[in-house]
């Protein structure tokens, strides 16, 4: 069972397709835990060159809401995307992990 302060984003209508789901989505995460699938984010968010992914993670950090984005293969959106998914697979507040499992064992921490 999850704890009640961790928010899974398809369970409470948090999907990011756009700059203005970002902010829906910090506040609906204020005072607690999120994790986004593969499938809550749009295809601009694979694209580093929208920088919806940069948005999404300097908003977390700067509202200290914790956010595990779970991804079983950064590697298949390209190189670039690969090496974010590395840089932030210990990062403190937005981490990317490979299962809901890994998500929920560091958010829980």
């Amino acid at each position: 069972m999850k704890p009640t302060n961790i928010l899974i984003a398809a369970e409470n209508g948090i999907s990011i397709r756009s700059r203005e789901d970002i902010n829906d989505a910090v506040g609906a995460s204020l005072g607690r835990r999120l994790i986004l699938s593969e499938h809550d984010l749009g295809p601009g968010f694979f694209n580093l060159q929208t920088g919806l992914a940069g948005e999404l993670i300097q908003k977390f950090v700067n509202y200290r809401v914790r956010v595990a984005i779970v991804l079983p293969a950064p590697e298949a959106y390209g190189d670039r995307f690969s090496e974010l998914a590395y840089e932030h697979a210990t990062h403190p507040t937005v981490r990317f992990v490979r299962t809901i499992d890994e998500a929920n064992d560091w958010l829980q921490t």
